[in-house]
């Protein structure tokens, strides 16, 4: 599973995030547009020096997740009317676990100190991860809060639950889904589907649909096939067949 932390402010919550990484034996790290360059340099990451010193940095999140298949932002309700499924940090464990056995790839997903995952960024994530806190004081320091979901995971894990006898279809990954809505958004545009100030919010309710969806790899194929024959029909320039 990898960890992704989108625009950290402040270099020893990274390497608070690496640490309890270490704690709870995770290893892979992304680290998206961060605010500080020297943040491999923090010294709060005790013990893990070098998973702070192997992670991924990333220019945007859509970068990140790209080969992932179950992308999991994380965040409070108190301030934000979620768009998918909402999932307490309690139940996770099993829909990793179901995640696991198709082969897939996770991502974990935690937002900037200041105001957590955007909008946008959340356009991205399949699941929204709340971590039930008191309502008094809803939200936590990225270091903690993923030492609390990494702790979680550890005790809950899917190595705790019998495996399932189903075989799941290999999952969609991100850049697969981000490549339909790309295509699907093209064809949308050449049919005149909508104005042009609707295209920005055509393409984050696409984003949206594509993964309450959840279409398979081969789903994703069949997809991607049938929408480039229907922008191609519908291209001015091509010749008649």
């Amino acid at each position: 599973m990898d960890v992704v932390l989108v625009s950290p402010r402040n270099p020893l919550n990274i390497g608070a995030a690496a640490r309890a990484m270490a704690n709870f034996g995770f290893s892979h790290l992304s680290v998206v547009a961060p605010f500080e360059a020297h943040w491999r340099e923090a010294r709060s990451a005790v013990g893990a020096p070098e998973l702070l010193e192997n992670a991924h940095q990333h220019a945007t999140l859509a970068e990140a997740v790209t080969e992932c298949t179950l992308v999991i932002g994380t965040g409070t309700l108190t301030y934000r009317k979620p768009e998918q499924p909402v999932v307490s940090l309690p139940d996770l464990a099993p829909l990793i676990r179901q995640e696991l056995e198709r082969s897939g790839r996770i991502a974990l997903v935690f937002g900037p100190e200041k105001h957590g995952l955007t909008r946008n960024d959340l356009s991205l994530c399949h699941l929204l991860l709340e971590i039930p806190t008191d309502p008094q004081q809803p939200s936590m320091n990225l270091g903690q809060a993923v030492a609390v979901c990494l702790y979680e995971l550890a005790v809950r894990g899917p190595a705790k639950d019998p495996p399932i006898d189903v075989k799941l279809p290999p999952a969609s990954t991100c850049g697969d889904l981000e490549l339909l809505a790309t295509i699907v958004e093209q064809t949308m545009v050449s049919a005149d589907y909508s104005r042009g100030s609707m295209h920005e919010a055509n393409r984050h309710e696409l984003r949206l649909l594509l993964r309450r969806l959840a279409p398979n790899a081969s789903d994703t194929r069949r997809l991607l096939g049938l929408f480039r024959r229907i922008l191609w029909r519908l291209k001015p320039h091509r010749g008649r067949n």
